[in-house]
């Protein structure tokens, strides 16, 4: 291509692209830009940095750098100042705008916490799977149950409170022959010149603890 052509078609691209930011009256990058225009207009990415490179130096949009991007926007002291009634109809346009976005957020915020409720809720399968072994388990504890119910054996309410009472009988004597026994091993250990072990081994005696055995816990 020509230098001539080249420069015609840089023109052509920083026309367009003087023309699209001032009728979107919004900050776009170069990359922004080049993928909104590319298909309609057919031009490059190189030459659509190139125009907005010369735009900015030609004072025709602005130019501002965020990192390592350059933003540009059109020069809003070049654009015709509104009038009051276009004004009003802007501020009337932000806040049925704002309203929309604010409608938005809240079914945003709605279909996150059905989301959340989902996600966390069992899947059909799973819930099949645990219906299926409830009711194995049902299955399982009525058999039980009729077995129960069906045996001759039954323990009676007069039978269970008469082996309570017997219960705690034999644990009341239990407790107090072990602390008499106690007393009596602890007088005559106090003259004894040997150690308590070796005391219960030359008489013979064995406690509860040799044998692992528990004073059972009152019902």
């Amino acid at each position: 291509m020509s230098k001539g052509r080249e420069a015609a078609a840089g023109g052509g691209a920083a026309a367009v692209l003087l023309r699209y930011l001032r009728e979107q009256n919004r900050p776009y990058s170069a990359q922004d830009a080049f993928g909104n225009l590319q298909r309609e207009h057919g031009l490059g990415k190189a030459a659509v940095v190139k125009a907005l490179e010369q735009l900015a130096q030609q004072g025709g949009v602005r130019e501002k750098v965020y990192g390592k991007q350059k933003i540009y926007f059109a020069d809003q002291e070049q654009l015709p100042a509104a009038s009051d009634a276009e004004l009003r109809g802007l501020d009337g346009e932000i806040a049925e705008r704002s309203a929309q976005l604010q409608a938005l957020q809240q079914s945003c915020r709605h279909m996150e916490a059905e989301l959340k409720d989902l996600n966390s809720s069992m899947t059909t399968p799973e819930i099949t799977r645990e219906i299926e072994a409830l009711r194995k388990d049902c299955a399982s504890y009525t058999e039980k149950l009729e077995r129960i119910k069906s045996a001759t054996n039954h323990v009676t309410p007069e039978e269970k409170e008469k082996v309570c009472r017997e219960q705690q009988l034999y644990r009341r004597e239990w407790r107090r022959r072990k602390r008499m026994a106690t007393e009596l091993l602890d007088a005559i250990l106090e003259g004894y010149p040997k150690s308590k072990k070796q005391f219960f081994e030359e008489v013979g005696i064995e406690t509860d603890e040799d044998h692992g055995v528990v004073m059972p816990a009152t019902t």
